[in-house]
């Protein structure tokens, strides 16, 4: 038998109860394990201290990696917000999956994901999981097909669009279909920071949906607007770290009274550095708080906890990852399809489960995570997905698929592709004019960085991966790629 499989057979199974049980009954019943995926924005492969991050400490993140395993080639979805993320909920890169672009929607939000679309949300609440997300969902506007309680989400509260959510100290937030005024943020007022209301929103769902009680696991969908601009905190954030990463970098932005405050332009900060640094000292903690939840409600041992990133850093709103190095020995930032604008750290930890303290070198995407999700819950996972599990990357248990190869496509910037084969990676910038047309090829085994090009001494490599890189995607009427 499977190694894999005979782990999994503990804990797929959810046996049926009577409406009588007691609350004793339902915690011996109840076997199959939380699921909490948690998402940071624009958080670089260097952001984190387990990751090489020197100005500034992320204890309980490393902590999940001290208790867990560390990812060291783990692939965002895309280089930017929408497409990465509909990659994450459809198992499908950006080749396949509805969303390839960050295209607005009217009134607000993003283009909606089509009513057929099957999400790891829906593949969850088929596992019989109660499902919620909080935070930043960019995949349709409240009412359309690609609102998030139409694509399997019981609950959702935080930001609808992503370009609202660029703002932290927004003028309203949404609570499933109720748009929830925050009288604290009219007119300059700056006193209700929406990552600390989504934040309780976020472990209050935890609560409510404790299996111990309703004998019924949960998934919870975390998908934080930090580190992303704007970068502004309130002051007891701030002083940590004011005057203390200097040289400072001023970003003069958006101000009260000014065209884009509150709707989308970033706001002024004098001191970006501090701001930056205490942005993510505050995921950190709030990570910590999600673990203590857990380990208060008696949940810990029963629950995995995924923590990534959906892009490399940003170059916004005041934002300095060279400063920070938060590429770490990466090349390029958000929207470069380099690695650093795409490899991104990934964190596991599962009390019992995955051994403490490891580390792999598996190549993994956004798009693995609905099989290995659907492998941890019990449940088969559609197929023609493009994505394969890496629980027994996890597990060490079990044998290891591999890749062949990986995709992306990023629509913006006069288009750009990008295939990884084994350690050789293929990128293509300026394909939409193929007279400007650059053909790189970098192999990351040798060079990380991506600093030499070695396409011109190997043409026949460079002309197979063209040819699976063509055959890597189909055509979309909605986000068409003029190849």
């Amino acid at each position: 038998m499977n190694p894999t499989k005979s782990i999994l057979t503990g804990i797929a199974a959810l046996s049926v109860f009577s409406a009588g049980s007691s609350t004793s009954q339902i915690k011996r019943i109840v076997q199959k394990p939380n699921i909490i995926y948690i998402l940071a924005d624009d958080l670089g492969y260097g952001d984190l201290s387990c990751y090489g991050q020197k100005k500034f400490n992320t204890p309980n993140i490393d902590q999940l990696a001290q208790k867990g395993i560390l990812f060291t080639r783990h692939y965002a979805g895309c280089t930017v917000c929408a497409p990465s993320r509909s990659s994450l909920m459809t198992g499908l890169h950006t080749g396949h999956t509805p969303i390839r672009g960050n295209k607005g929607w009217d009134p607000e939000g993003q283009y909606p994901i089509p009513k057929n679309t099957f999400t790891l949300a829906e593949l969850m609440k088929q596992a019989g999981y109660t499902t919620g997300a909080f935070g930043k969902w960019g995949l349709g506007f409240i009412g359309t097909d690609g609102d998030p309680n139409k694509q399997g989400f019981d609950e959702f509260f935080g930001f609808n669009c992503q370009s609202l959510a660029h703002n932290y100290f927004p003028a309203y937030l949404w609570d499933n279909d109720k748009k929830v005024i925050l009288k604290g943020n009219t007119g300059d007022k700056l006193k209700e920071y929406a990552p600390k209301l989504i934040h309780d929103r976020a472990l209050g769902f935890i609560e409510k949906n404790n299996p111990n009680q309703t004998g019924k696991p949960f998934f919870l969908f975390y998908p934080t607007t930090i580190p992303h601009a704007e970068l502004m905190l309130p002051e007891e954030n701030m002083k940590e770290f004011r005057g203390k990463l200097l040289p400072e970098k001023v970003y003069k932005g958006a101000e009260p009274g000014t065209a884009g405050f509150r709707t989308g332009s970033y706001g002024t900060q004098p001191e970006s550095h501090a701001a930056f640094a205490a942005m993510v000292t505050l995921l950190d903690k709030q990570v910590g708080e999600v673990v203590a939840k857990l380990k208060e409600l008696g949940l810990d041992k029963n629950t995995i906890i995924i923590f990534s990133s959906d892009n490399g850093p940003h170059l916004e709103g005041g934002a300095d990852p060279d400063y920070f190095d938060s590429n770490g020995p990466l090349k390029g930032y958000k929207r470069d399809l380099c690695e650093g604008g795409i490899r991104v750290p990934m964190i596991a930890c599962w009390p019992g489960k995955i051994k403490a303290g490891s580390e792999t070198e598996h190549v993994s995407a956004f798009w693995d995570v609905m099989p290995t999700v659907a492998e941890i819950a019990g449940i088969t996972a559609p197929k023609n997905l493009d994505g394969i599990s890496f629980l027994p990357s996890l597990t060490e248990n079990g044998i290891q698929e591999k890749h062949k190869t990986l995709y992306w496509e990023f629509h913006e910037m006069d288009g750009r592709q990008a295939l990884l084969r084994n350690d050789w990676k293929l990128v293509r910038y300026h394909v939409f004019t193929p007279e400007k047309t650059t053909t790189e090829l970098y192999n990351l085994k040798k060079d990380i960085a991506e600093e030499r090009n070695v396409a011109a001494e190997n043409p026949e490599l460079v002309k197979e991966m063209l040819e699976m890189m063509k055959n890597s995607r189909n055509d979309s009427d909605i986000f068409p790629f003029r190849n």
